[in-house]
């Protein structure tokens, strides 16, 4: 496969598009920490809605949905339930909050609770998990990239794309901090969205099968099974081939949306950039019902595929699917655009891989940055300097973008060199670690917001209980432990219950700290 003249035309088109709204935004600089960082709280509601959308997708997710389309059914759409229950919780017991504190990240709440140590451990913990995530997801994209725009996935290629995302990224959002990365958020959502429907229009112009029969083949796979349009799921299966089973979507998928939206500086950030609680709280929830008919656009994408793939007897001779690219293994939607895509509508899926793709990156920059300059650096610098200026702080945020930019280049080079000389699942590992991060931050959080008790030592305690705990419930951690355990498949949705759990008790553990223990730190 070959990009065209009009593929070439579409990609640069993009990149024009993308240089003039980061232009437009960037012209306003920012004048303090708060305005770098929290936009003034200033932005509007649909913008930040759009952007926790965007921010909440990734190249994972873009290339991954029709995946799920090919391979599943609709259940993964049912477990935006636990979604929407996760976010009325958050914009009941954790955005006022944030609000009334007027915090930079969420991890201050825990200051004003446990003491400073608290504040700082749980964002080095935030950190330490947004790093792989963010990482990973980086490496993810740039196989992509490398395949679309160099045809190979040679290590040269894989790095220029390294390389091309993270320049990108940084040169759109490190002059104007947060409201930059709210505005090219809202751009690269719509361009990668529109790809989506052009993509599904176009599938299902090039299948040419009436509805009604698309419908009643996707009720009776080939294969047999169930149907690919079931829904809600209610077997009860803790594996991980039933985590999108409504058992799942009602405890696991829960959490780790209350964890998504309300504890993670990375998506949380954006929602304490509008006017008020109330506000946050529409941005917030508007984004959550947007999630929805996104997520369907790909996984219709995926049943589409399926009929292409599967079902050829429906329309024409028979295609096959090859899961593999020179040796690297290749989701269906990304076979299908090496292999089938037609010139113009190629170049829109590759800027639509590089748009979700610095959705991810931009967010990741900014929230890291806000965690190392208002938890780590500023209490630390005004300590030694109280007349220290903000012009300083927004200075220290920029090169903290900057910092985090190459921590997150290198962590997607290590991936690409990991997965080619190693046999452990890194990848696996990286993709899931926020699960990592969340057990113990959902403990350390429900403590501080609905007991007395806990101090800085069972926070510290917690956190590092419900990492173990997750890290120890892994398969290929399972296997070395001892051979019998090698069979043992748990989900991640429950293994985030289980390290919630334990976090939660280790936490609660600690007896009450004084008022004045806490203010001593």
């Amino acid at each position: 496969m070959q990009l065209t003249v009009l593929d070439w035309t579409v990609f640069f088109g993009y990149f024009a598009l993308l240089a003039l709204v980061g232009w437009s935004v960037n012209r306003r600089k920012a004048g303090s920490s708060n305005d770098y960082f929290l936009a003034a709280n200033s932005m509007p509601v649909w913008v930040v809605a759009v952007s926790v959308l965007a921010t909440s997708q990734s190249a994972a997710t873009f290339l991954g949905g029709p995946d799920m389309g090919f391979r599943g059914n609709l259940s993964y759409l049912a477990t935006n339930i636990g979604a929407l229950i996760a976010t009325f919780i958050v914009i009941k017991f954790l955005l006022p909050r944030y609000y009334q504190l007027k915090v930079t990240t969420v991890y201050e709440l825990l200051e004003q609770r446990f003491g400073a140590s608290a504040k700082d451990h749980a964002g080095k913990m935030y950190l330490f998990g947004r790093i792989f995530a963010s990482g990973a997801r980086l490496y993810m994209a740039a196989i992509a990239v490398a395949m679309l725009l160099f045809n190979n996935i040679q290590a040269s290629s894989v790095l220029a794309a390294i390389a091309l995302l993270a320049v990108i990224g940084l040169a759109c959002t490190v002059a104007g901090g947060i409201r930059s990365v709210i505005y090219t958020d809202a751009l690269q959502c719509a361009v990668y969205v529109l790809a989506a429907l052009l993509v599904l229009g176009y599938l299902y112009y090039s299948i040419n099968v009436d509805f009604g029969t698309l419908v009643q083949a996707l009720r009776q796979p080939v294969e047999g099974g169930t149907s690919k349009l079931l829904l809600f799921d209610w077997r009860f299966d803790v594996s991980s081939v039933g985590v999108f089973n409504m058992w799942s979507a009602l405890t696991g998928f829960i959490l780790l949306n209350i964890a998504a939206f309300g504890l993670d500086q990375d998506m949380t950030q954006r929602v304490l950039t509008c006017k008020d609680s109330k506000a946050g709280a529409r941005a917030l929830l508007s984004s959550a019902l947007m999630v929805i008919p996104t997520m369907l656009v790909f996984i219709l994408i995926g049943f589409l595929l399926y009929i292409f793939y599967q079902r050829p007897d429906l329309y024409q001779p028979a295609q096959s699917f090859a899961d593999s690219f020179a040796g690297e293994k290749v989701t269906v939607f990304m076979y299908y655009v090496l292999n089938e895509m037609p010139s113009g509508l190629r170049g829109l899926v590759v800027v639509g891989v590089i748009a979700a793709a610095l959705s991810t990156i931009t967010s990741g920059l900014n929230s890291m940055s806000s965690v190392l300059v208002a938890d780590m650096y500023k209490p630390w610098k005004l300590k030694r300097d109280a007349s220290t200026s903000e012009q300083h702080f927004v200075r220290a945020g920029q090169f903290g973008m900057l910092g985090t930019a190459i921590t997150l280049s290198l962590m997607a080079v290590l991936c690409f060199y990991w997965q080619q000389y190693s046999d452990m699942p890194l990848l696996a590992f990286a993709l899931s670690v926020m699960v990592f991060s969340y057990s113990g931050l959902l403990g350390v959080f429900f403590t501080a917001l609905f007991s007395k008790r806990g101090n800085r030592y069972s926070v510290t305690a917690a956190l590092l209980s419900g990492f173990a705990v997750t890290l120890v419930l892994q398969p290929y951690i399972l296997q070395h432990l001892s051979p019998a355990l090698a069979a043992f498949d748990l989900g991640f949705t429950w293994q985030l219950c289980i390290g919630t759990i334990i976090a939660t008790l280790v936490c609660l553990a600690g007896k009450a700290s004084s008022t004045a223990a806490v203010k001593e730190e």
